[in-house]
């Protein structure tokens, strides 16, 4: 069996492109060394009012999320950002975030690494918001009143112990969205206060907030 040692450390790169082109994503990074990864589809938002009126600002997208070495993510991102362009407009995001263990392919043990990515402060924080189906857009609206510029709603399912309907004597997992913005650092806090203000996060059942730290970012202006 594999094992890792004390001193492996992994990141998450998590890739968002318009719909269709999570594959290439996924073989580009693997041609540089990424084992494997998982397609997640979403849809993002654009902050365009005209669009928004006409109900034409959502788009399908795809969120390819790998995890890999921390020495191997900085050439990945860097080698993707290359065939993907994403400091132009509307190409898509790219970012990393810490992994404190992993388990997986390889047969690694676990190990909890929960050392920092490194000296520098990073600019952005990944926020993920869970709510019920439906309601991830009241999630933007709450963010974008604190000055977050857009996000990714992922559609999901959830069994918390609040959330079990029965149908036929049958539990039924509820749909849920995952929305996931990337606020910069200095504002994270508002973004976060005002979606908890909003959608009475606090209350039990209506849904949860995390935020990760942002290590690298590609697109993100």
């Amino acid at each position: 069996m594999q094992a890792s040692s004390p001193y492996d450390q992994f990141e998450l790169i998590c890739v968002i492109v318009n719909f269709g082109m999570g594959s290439r994503v996924l073989s580009v990074a693997k041609e540089n060394g990424v084992l494997g990864g998982t397609i997640l589809l979403g849809k993002g938002t654009v902050e365009n009012r005209l669009l928004r009126i006409l109900e034409l600002s959502e788009t399908r997208k795809e969120i390819v999320l790998m995890v890999t070495s921390r020495s191997l993510a900085p050439t990945v991102l860097d080698e993707l950002d290359k065939v993907f362009h994403f400091r132009k407009p509307n190409h898509g995001i790219a970012f990393t975030t810490n992994v404190l263990a992993f388990l997986g392919r390889g047969s690694y043990e676990y190990v909890d690494d929960t050392q920092s990515g490194g000296a520098v402060e990073s600019m952005y924080r990944a926020v993920f918001v869970i709510v019920d189906h439906g309601r991830g857009e009241e999630v933007m609206d709450a963010a974008r009143e604190a000055g977050a510029r857009g996000g990714t709603i992922i559609h999901a399912r959830g069994s918390g112990i609040h959330e079990h309907a029965k149908l036929l004597n049958m539990e039924i997992e509820p749909e849920k969205e995952i929305v996931l913005i990337i606020a910069a650092e200095d504002i994270t806090r508002e973004v976060v206060m005002s979606i908890r203000d909003s959608l009475e996060i606090d209350k039990p059942g209506n849904g949860i907030i995390f935020v990760q730290e942002v290590n690298e970012a590609y697109g993100i202006r």
